[in-house]
């Protein structure tokens, strides 16, 4: 399923004619560079464990996720906010390009995620399920929120509660809104849809626990991206120790194993192999 969306990526690199010189090779570079596509497998392995059939009209739907996730990673390497030199082991676009290059391209990105699934051969109805589910998730419910407290309260230690709030938001969020439009695009039951969503934001808690711990432990070359860069941020790591963030990522991956065992078998088994590979 990867190969398959890296190559409808790699046919479907957003593009717009005009005279600006480089705007195309900056809006492309990030979504060239790599990186998991975690969001769009998980999308997708819901629409391949319960419709199949509608693989190739998914594939857009997981392209705007990407969309979406490449744009919060452009603005987040910012100058104004995490002020990163490389990710996914390329230069960021504002050290590529220059600032106003690297916004407006997140700007675009975040833009042509909506235009996308608007454009989808699916019913209406569940286009804009899929428009909201997205929205709410990568908006101020969600992502942006998450963000907002991220940059605020550096080098201002939150309590585990507030940690866990904002990686939810954050992080977690976008992951359990994966899953859940792959729920819309099959149409699943809404009980399923919710309980494969609560998932998901487990699934997304356990990400942010790992990527913290790989800023602790890897090196720039082994992980794409600076390292030790958290020093000033709500990490895991930082309010817990190494130890015990390893150990409640563990606990979390357990917790996360438990429910699966109540989800339909070929879900349950899709999502396992991601957290195998990922996490």
């Amino acid at each position: 399923m990867k190969e398959l969306f890296i190559k409808h990526l790699n046919e479907n690199l957003p593009y717009i004619k005009s005279f600006h010189p480089f705007f195309n090779e900056a809006l492309q570079a990030m979504l060239k560079a790599g990186g998991k596509h975690f969001r769009a497998q998980l999308l997708l392995g819901i629409v391949e464990c319960k419709a199949p059939q509608l693989i190739s009209n998914a594939l857009d739907a997981a392209l705007a996720l990407e969309f979406i996730h490449t744009y919060s990673l452009i603005h987040d390497d910012l100058p104004a906010m995490d002020n990163a030199d490389f990710r996914r082991g390329a230069p960021t676009l504002h050290k590529s390009y220059d600032e106003t290059t690297a916004i407006l391209a997140g700007d675009a990105l975040n833009t042509e995620a909506f235009l996308l699934l608007s454009n989808l051969n699916l019913k209406e109805k569940i286009k804009i399920n899929l428009i909201r589910t997205l929205a709410y998730n990568a908006g101020i419910n969600g992502m942006i929120i998450g963000q907002a407290i991220d940059c605020y309260f550096e080098d201002k230690k939150l309590n585990l509660d507030e940690l866990k709030f904002l990686h939810i938001h954050k992080t977690a969020k976008l992951i359990a809104a994966s899953l859940k439009m792959g729920c819309e695009i099959c149409e699943l039951e809404k009980k399923e849809s919710e309980k494969i969503y609560d998932i998901g934001l487990k699934l997304g808690l356990i990400f942010q626990i790992n990527d913290d711990i790989i800023d602790t432990t890897m090196s720039e070359e082994q992980s794409g991206k600076p390292a030790n860069h958290d020093t000033h941020k709500n990490s895991f790591v930082n309010l817990l120790g190494l130890q015990e963030a390893i150990n409640c990522k563990n606990d979390l991956i357990q917790n996360c194993k438990n429910d699966l065992i109540n989800l339909d078998e070929k879900i349950s088994k899709m999502i396992e192999n991601l957290m195998i590979q990922y996490l």
